[in-house]
């Protein structure tokens, strides 16, 4: 794949990123006011498990956003939880193509050096300075007085001397969404190192209370007096200026300040609207995928990916009596955390003759790339370009690999297949579709007609071993439903199989035939005579009949 489609296709990866589509869909059936709303936000909160709790009150508190606090509430499972935290960074890096997320490593930088640098009988986290270093990082300029005393006053705030207690003055040359020359305000009255963010300067006065003492340049030559600070309209206990007062110093400049530095930093969300767009965009192309989880080993299992494209949603260009089309296929899977582990690219080609392109248009494009990986939640990108059209499917979602307990009976996923077949040895375990020494080519819809064959799939971990025989003693009945109802059953042993040990493999094609249309459903139950365990749950999978478009050939009388 050149590299301007593989920078394209890691654009659409990126872009429009947004909140799961579970967390959206789960609106309340009906409005609630905002005390109700903050009541069941609180309940949730304190349902919610211990782990979930420290990160959404310690670690993100001060940075979520009220939306997305409340849909964080609103999730069900902790599966969920983990996708949304995974989204919650990924919203938030700067370079959503690379490993590295700045954003969250600068986010826990802060938090830790608050820690270490604001505590004061409560964590530097919980303190104002923690709060404010966490939202906006250091500030440009720090004025520190960490022992008070002595201090001249700006002209702002009245000029002359006073004593202070301990305070810092911190100012940012330019916040987003704030503006310019922020200056903020901290003082610790209480000398016990927890420095509150204020609102009026006059607070680090520690002279404010006491009579004739720490006196303005205006109070001192008697041209105003101390007892006019307590009636100010603007909120403070400033002492007048004789050169005025900054505009930032008016009631309702220090109340926007105090409201914006306490929100949450903007995230620059793309328009929903313009997310609506680019989905409809990038599904240009529709396709079926689908995961399948085989036990390699106890802590690797083998997910083979399936991708299936209709014919018809691909363009085909004419050459030479030919019609070929072109896939470009993308994939990445990345751990909740965002950390990519494994990534691949192929092609996939379809010619036809002129001849056959119509019939073919009726068919389907099928790819598998199958992927070790260790048990855990994982979140899979997919992308398909169409070559020839410049068109453009994508699916993000969730892939949850299971674990096998070595103590348990257990079973690898039930594949209804429409290929089943050995291939030559030196192909073992090599190619698309390929699981050990049979090709299994699964059949996306599991929609047959009646002139087919099924197949299915299935392998069985954990058998025990018979110490006489030295081979595993398994009872194995298929049972198929029509309407709930059981209308085929059929049993057969361990020894009719092909086994490994500990582990049985499952492999059968039946014909379709005598099956009348309608959907049915097929459950495998093995029962361990060694254990006396039983698979739980039971393997089983739906598949659907159709009528053949050609009447099928009647069985010739016996003579």
């Amino acid at each position: 794949m050149n590299r301007s489609i593989r920078v394209f296709i890691l654009g659409l990866l990126t872009a429009g990123l947004a909140l799961p589509a579970a967390v959206w869909a789960q609106e309340p059936s009906k409005e609630k006011s905002k005390p109700e709303k903050q009541k069941s936000d609180r309940a949730r909160e304190k349902e919610l498990a211990t782990p979930y709790k420290k990160w959404l009150k310690e670690e993100v508190g001060y940075i979520i956003m009220d939306e997305e606090r409340a849909a964080f509430l609103r999730l069900n499972t902790n599966e969920e939880r983990e996708q949304f935290i995974e989204q919650f960074w990924l919203r938030r890096d700067p370079t959503p193509d690379t490993i590295e997320n700045e954003t969250k490593e600068e986010h826990y930088r802060r938090i830790a050096y608050a820690n270490e640098r604001f505590a004061s009988g409560i964590p530097g986290w919980r303190t104002d300075r923690g709060r404010i270093y966490i939202m906006w990082g250091p500030a440009d300029e720090v004025e520190s007085h960490p022992t008070g005393g002595s201090y001249n006053r700006p002209y702002e705030e009245g000029g002359g001397q006073t004593s202070t207690f301990a305070f810092e003055k911190w100012r940012y040359r330019y916040l987003e969404g704030i503006g310019n020359d922020v200056i903020l305000e901290f003082v610790d009255q209480s000398g016990s190192n927890e420095y509150r963010l204020t609102m009026d300067p006059s607070e680090k006065d520690a002279l404010l209370l006491i009579p004739n003492a720490g006196l303005t340049d205006m109070e001192a030559m008697g041209m105003a007096s101390k007892t006019d600070r307590f009636t100010n309209p603007d909120g403070t206990r400033l002492g007048r200026s004789m050169g005025g007062t900054p505009s930032r110093f008016s009631i309702f400049e220090r109340l926007d300040l105090y409201g914006k530095i306490q929100r949450p930093p903007a995230v620059k969300f793309k328009d929903l609207e313009e997310v609506v767009n680019f989905r409809m965009l990038r599904n240009q192309i529709h396709f079926d995928y689908r995961f399948d989880y085989l036990r390699v080993t106890g802590d690797t299992v083998l997910v083979p990916i399936t991708v299936q494209v209709p014919n018809k949603e691909m363009t085909f260009k004419a050459t030479e009596g030919v019609h070929s089309g072109v896939l470009n296929i993308f994939g990445r899977i990345t751990t909740i955390t965002g950390r990519i582990v494994q990534t691949f690219e192929d092609v996939v080609n379809r010619d036809f003759p002129e001849t056959l392109l119509q019939a073919s248009l009726k068919g389907m494009s099928v790819y598998q790339k199958a992927v070790p990986l260790r048990p855990g939640l994982y979140k899979l990108d997919l992308v398909i370009k169409d070559v020839n059209s410049g068109n453009v499917g994508v699916v993000n979602t969730a892939l949850r690999v299971p674990r096998y307990d070595e103590t348990q009976l257990a079973a690898s996923t039930l594949i209804i297949a429409d290929q089943i077949e050995r291939v030559p040895a030196r192909q073992i375990g090599l190619g698309q579709f390929v699981i050990g020494a049979s090709k299994v080519r699964p059949r996306m819809d599991a929609t047959f007609t009646q002139a087919d064959r099924m197949g299915f799939y299935l392998q069985v971990y954990n058998l025990g071993i018979d110490e006489t025989s030295h081979k595993s003693n398994a009872a194995i009945e298929y049972r198929i439903q029509k309407d709930g109802k059981e209308i085929a059953k059929q049993a057969e042993t361990s020894d009719q199989l092909e086994q490994g040990g500990e582990q049985l493999t499952i492999e059968k094609t039946i014909s379709l035939a005598s099956f009348a249309p309608g959907k049915y459903k097929i459950e495998i139950h093995v029962t361990d005579q060694v254990s006396k365990k039983t698979i739980n749950p039971i393997p089983s999978a739906v598949f659907t009949i159709k009528p053949s478009e050609k009447p099928l050939e009647k069985p010739a009388a016996k003579e």
